[in-house]
């Protein structure tokens, strides 16, 4: 059969009008969906103001229920700051029935969490000894020991002296990109990462391998393991030490691995202390502990309680509080840092995660 050429241009127009309609459904498809996205933008942009208002919302309420906790002469994980059902008077007065998720501000909820800092060591207030009992407890080879130890403290102290094993700006210039010794405390945990002697696994605890492109990488000194081991340690620097605190860790909130790590510290007196505090309450943690002195009635050997309790207390008063604002399906996470003195609680940081 033979087409004429009249067919032949009517079958072209056909194929040119079907790519044309395709191409413009695709056109129209993405402009359509590009409006959804500046749409959405838009949307969270306006919404943005209102988020900063959630966050501060959520900051006062920890103020609140902080200075209203500041009766009690400890702290605990079973009270309501924790997410606990609350202590003594927690349980009749103001904070009865306070709930840290999902309460409504506005047109928005916001959740609390807030972690007592004092359940940590803080790195700034560390000295020499502790800094190796913590590094003996986690398995660290002896050659890190002075390393470390030395180094955290040439980061942090003001002048430019350098300890035996440490370092100071002169050893980080030498790196490329180079950079100085802070030579001041510390505001955030990952500064260690920084720090000469400081591998990932030491700082993070476990078999961590380097960062492809951390800092920090070029730190390794291959010390204390055969060439391609990697240490596995049971925890990590990042999970004992905090640059926030008193200085004094609180015996009701402590994990197991932060108060191993205290001088004198030994496993049978580790072992009667958590026995201790979990016989008031197993699976909240408890508030045995309403001064140091009840050491002894814990069953911890006399003869280190003087060295223990110099680094121990029964109570926090510095807390990072993390606030989970949400309007709708757009959320956002805000960090701040409280400090209570009395009932007064202040606001040492406030930020947008």
């Amino acid at each position: 059969m033979k087409l004429s050429h009249s067919n032949k241009k009517r079958g072209f127009a056909v194929i040119i009008a079907m790519i044309a309609v395709t191409v413009l459904s695709l056109l129209a498809g993405a402009f359509a969906y590009s409006m959804k996205i500046e749409t959405r933008l838009a949307s969270n942009s306006n919404n943005d103001e209102q988020m900063l208002w959630l966050g501060r919302a959520g900051v006062e309420r920890a103020r609140w229920i902080l200075a209203l906790e500041a009766q009690l002469p400890f702290s605990s994980k079973n009270q309501i700051w924790a997410g606990g059902p609350g202590v003594g008077p927690e349980t009749n007065g103001p904070l009865a029935g306070i709930s840290l998720n999902d309460f409504q501000v506005g047109e928005g909820t916001v959740s609390l969490k807030l972690i007592e800092l004092e359940s940590k060591i803080n790195i700034n207030a560390a000295d020499t000894p502790l800094i190796q009992q913590v590094l003996t407890t986690m398995g660290v080879d002896a050659s890190f020991m002075s390393l470390v130890a030395d180094s955290v403290q040439d980061w942090i102290d003001a002048d430019d002296g350098t300890r035996m094993a440490g370092a100071e700006s002169d050893y980080y210039q030498g790196f490329n990109p180079p950079y100085y010794a802070k030579n001041a405390p510390m505001d955030d945990i990952s500064e260690l990462l920084l720090i000469k002697g400081v591998t990932p696994p030491i700082f993070k605890g476990g078999s961590a391998t380097n960062d492809m492109g951390a800092a920090f990488q070029r730190h390794h000194l291959g010390f204390g393991y055969a060439p391609g081991q990697v240490p596995d340690y049971p925890f990590g620097l990042r999970d004992v030490f905090t640059p926030f605190s008193s200085g004094q860790v609180n015996l009701n909130t402590a994990e197991e691995n932060v108060l191993s790590v205290l001088p004198g510290m030994n496993t049978l007196s580790l072992q009667s202390l958590l026995k201790y505090r979990s016989e008031f309450d197993s699976t909240m943690g408890g508030a045995p502990f309403m001064n140091v002195n009840q050491l002894g009635a814990a069953g911890v050997d006399p003869q280190v309680i003087p060295q223990l309790s110099r680094y121990l207390t029964t109570r926090g008063n510095t807390y990072e509080v993390h606030v989970t604002a949400k309007i709708g399906d757009y959320s956002r996470e805000y960090i701040a840092v409280l400090f209570r003195n009395g009932a007064n609680v202040d606001v040492f940081s406030f930020y947008w995660k």
